[in-house]
């Protein structure tokens, strides 16, 4: 064997393992894979608001089924559209799905009041609770999520979020179990909840 074929086969070998590498960080950053979810994927303490000022933590997912949602009351699209989609959700399910609660958490706390947040979220399901607090506290709980939220500036002193648009989905533990994309298959999404609710 030549010491170029050597070369050649090294090189080959180098990529092959940066391959290996990059999917096992992608896999990593994954909501829901299994390595995600042994490292503590939704981990981290936060002191937050509901929409009605009193205080809640990471333990408001505990001893029932949620949705985890993160968004902004100005969100022109995605929100309100995932909002409705909700309220589908919670009507297709009836009582099958009395025990699933779910959670606006905003990613605008600036804007987002508590008093803002009840007056968005009241029209869908009074199973909704918006979520708020300081910059500082909703940083933590979007960093323990993995959620991906970046204000966008607008013409004059406007802004909007860019944010995660997929909804978690919460076990009786408050543990991670999956996703429901933004815009999937309503059957697709109810089969998902259906899925939760039956190991809760």
């Amino acid at each position: 064997m030549t010491l170029k074929t050597i070369r050649i086969w090294l090189w080959a070998g180098i990529a092959v393992m940066a391959v290996i590498l990059a999917g096992a960080t992608f896999l990593l950053r994954q909501p829901g894979s299994a390595a995600t979810a042994s490292a503590g994927f939704g981990g981290g303490t936060y002191s937050l608001v509901d929409q009605r000022g009193r205080p809640v933590d990471q333990t408001m997912f505990q001893g029932h089924p949620s949705a985890l949602f993160f968004g902004f009351t100005h969100c022109p699209e995605v929100c309100p559209t995932t909002m409705a989609e909700m309220s589908t959700w919670f009507e297709a399910l009836g009582d099958e799905g009395k025990n699933l609660q779910a959670y606006f958490v905003t990613v605008d706390p600036e804007r987002d009041t508590p008093e803002i947040l009840g007056d968005y979220v009241s029209w869908v399901s009074d199973r909704i609770t918006g979520v708020t607090g300081s910059p500082e506290e909703i940083a933590k709980i979007v960093k323990a999520w993995g959620v991906y939220a970046a204000k966008v500036p607008l013409e004059g002193d406007d802004y909007t979020m860019d944010h995660t648009a997929s909804v978690f989905l919460l076990d009786t533990k408050g543990e991670f179990q999956g996703t429901i994309a933004y815009g999937e298959d309503s059957a697709t999404a109810i089969g998902k909840l259906r899925n939760l609710l039956a190991k809760s």
